[in-house]
């Protein structure tokens, strides 16, 4: 049986997805994927191809997750189009050092990366992130047992969401 704190089958889209919004976390979970048809997800995906072309990128690693770049100092890079959800970005990142920690990958670090703001912001994983992180592997777990996606929440950033067209049309 696994332990509530098991990262099987959940992603950092997962953990980034629970910062943003449930509702996409269910629906993403079960299937129910709408980035395809986004424009703005396109264009983030362009924009992680075209920077930083010398160094290899989507690198597979443990439990699902995939890096967008390490580099020889032992520094994991995060590539992002903008800094709107930041945190979800920062907690995303710390799940990826989580869980190449616990697969005894350590010492590591994280870096975000905003190449169209030109900005980095250094993150680092400590134990009270860790504690943090397991609680919301649990609760993402229980929350992904729900038989139906939680109701429609109307937010500021539903308008540029790859789902808005699913949830209020």
């Amino acid at each position: 049986m696994l332990q509530k704190t098991q990262t099987q089958n959940l992603t950092g889209t997962h953990i980034n997805y629970y910062h943003i919004c449930q509702r996409k976390l269910w629906l993403f979970h079960h299937g129910i994927t709408m980035e395809a048809e986004s424009v703005l997800v396109q264009l983030g995906r362009l924009m992680h191809e075209e920077s930083y072309q010398r160094d290899q990128k989507e690198i597979p690693a443990f439990e699902g997750i995939k890096l967008d770049r390490i580099t020889s100092d032992n520094v994991i890079h995060e590539v992002k189009k903008s800094n709107k959800l930041e945190d979800a970005h920062v907690w995303q990142l710390k799940y990826y050092l989580y869980v190449l920690k616990k697969q005894g990958i350590w010492p590591l670090s994280g870096r975000l990366e905003y190449p169209k703001l030109r900005k980095t912001l250094d993150i680092t994983l400590n134990a009270e992130d860790e504690k943090e992180i397991g609680r919301i592997i649990c609760a993402i777990n229980d929350f992904l047992k729900q038989p139906q996606p939680p109701k429609i929440k109307k937010m500021k950033i539903c308008r540029k969401c790859a789902y808005f067209e699913y949830c209020w049309a």
